[in-house]
């Protein structure tokens, strides 16, 4: 199955170092394991950015990079082999297998960290790092630096500058290459056939959480996980936006709304689809439906090179409001409703984020005040949606409790775009049309 090559973990270790300068020193620690309970853990996953540049899986490491140094520009720390911690806890890769399998230049074991840092860190004008993420960490690397400055009277040169690693390595992660781009397909064909596998197994008088487990088997039968928590929401649950109980039973005529995607080899796919427990949509379900369905349409004809990213959320936006007034929802000209923001009643989230390596990839959205403008290799959602509240008695008892959201993967190309999650049904009649094949097939 696909992966990063090693190839691709130096040129992007070569590429920061090249922005970073030869006269900096870059510092990045691995993801902490964190508690569950007592004696258990959260499963471990690798911090992105850590990931992205070593593809090292394991905890208790620190990543340096250290641009034109003669012995060596890339050191990592890591944990020695130890054969009776490897008999509980599975095999670790020490210092020397992490120097074969993943290229470094030189590794060091993790207990040496305090004693070597300083050295690397004398001489070095500025330093690139993640302040704020972990205390702990911040502290000692503190404390290595006042180390230096101590010795400034025997001729040390203490950096002087201390930078947010974030203002260059997200800008790198923001534009995906080939080998990502095979990872994130593979995601999201992985999410159409977790999702594809709810739309045929929903029946009204399930649960919730029934459904979230087709979901996350599929994808653990293709080894991936949850990319986040699974949201299944039955009737008026799906009009809370980030509704992860999933314990509420799924009645006749209600809408299920489902946002999950896997992570594979790291790399997260984003996908949300309503549809009909019976298989078929009321009238009023299907005319906001179709709404959203007009909304996301219009969103991705902006997904194209040199189009503003905030042109999809307007397009969506002034197509919903558009509709909102057709069906009686609001009152009064589409320009006064968009300019008082009146739609945000119903729809209260942007239309898309970033995705990669986070499911809310790194990446900005505006630079100097204005909305970037898009580029080959950027990877975004396209998700709007509309939610009535179910208690909500100025408008007529058919719409209440409806929560509707699509939600779709999109690569800029060179000439345009492409839907990675295109293969899953997505307007009212190919779900219908999906949901009554899967149940005669049953």
């Amino acid at each position: 199955m696909p992966r990063i090559p090693p190839k691709t973990y130096v040129r992007r270790r070569k590429q920061l170092m090249r922005m970073a300068g030869d006269d900096a020193i870059l510092v990045l620690p691995a993801a902490k394991e964190t508690v569950r309970s007592r004696d258990t853990h959260h499963p471990y996953r690798q911090d992105s950015d850590f990931s992205y540049l070593t593809g090292f899986p394991e905890p208790e490491a620190v990543l340096v990079l250290v641009p034109g140094r003669a012995h060596g520009e890339v050191l990592l720390f890591c944990r020695e082999r130890d054969p009776d911690r490897e008999g509980w806890d599975g095999p670790r890769f020490g210092p020397e297998g992490a120097v074969e399998a993943f290229g470094m230049d030189d590794a060091y074991p993790i207990g040496d960290l305090d004693d070597i840092l300083p050295g690397l860190l004398e001489g070095r004008s500025r330093v690139y790092y993640h302040f704020g993420r972990d205390a702990e960490f911040d502290l000692q690397l503190i404390g290595w630096v006042n180390r230096v400055r101590a010795m400034m009277r025997m001729g040390a040169q203490p950096p002087h500058e201390f930078l947010e690693l974030g203002h260059l390595l997200d800008e790198m992660r923001l534009f995906k290459d080939r080998d990502e781009l095979k990872l994130m397909q593979r995601a999201a064909d992985i999410t159409v056939e977790a999702h594809a596998a709810a739309m045929r197994a929903v029946r009204p008088g399930m649960h919730e959480y029934q459904l979230q487990a087709q979901l996350e088997y599929t994808f653990r039968m293709h080894d991936a996980v949850p990319a986040y928590g699974s949201i299944v929401g039955a009737g008026a649950n799906g009009c809370v936006l980030h509704y992860v109980a999933n314990a509420g039973r799924i009645n006749e005529g209600d809408l299920v709304l489902v946002d999950a995607g896997a992570e594979y080899r790291g790399y997260a796919a984003d996908i949300t689809r309503t549809f009909p427990a019976n298989g078929r949509f009321t009238p009023a379900q299907r005319a906001l439906h179709d709404l959203v369905g007009q909304a996301q349409a219009a969103a991705l004809a902006q997904a194209r090179p040199g189009v503003p990213y905030q042109a999809g959320h307007d397009a969506a936006v002034e197509t919903l409001t558009e509709g909102l007034l057709k069906l009686g929802l609001l009152k009064g000209s589409l320009e006064k409703n968009i300019a008082e923001e009146r739609y945000k009643r119903f729809y209260r989230h942007k239309t898309g984020h970033w995705i990669g390596l986070d499911v809310h990839d790194v990446g900005e959205y505006r630079i100097d005040g204005e909305s970037r403008l898009l580029e080959p290799g950027m990877v975004f959602t396209i998700e709007p949606g509309l939610y009535i509240a179910p208690d909500d008695t100025s408008v007529a008892a058919k719409w209440r409790g409806i929560g509707i959201r699509t939600e779709d993967d999109v690569l800029v190309t060179d000439d345009g775009h492409r839907v990675l999650t295109d293969a899953l049904a997505r307007s009212s009649d190919e779900i219908e049309a999906f949901m009554a094949d899967s149940r005669r097939a049953a």
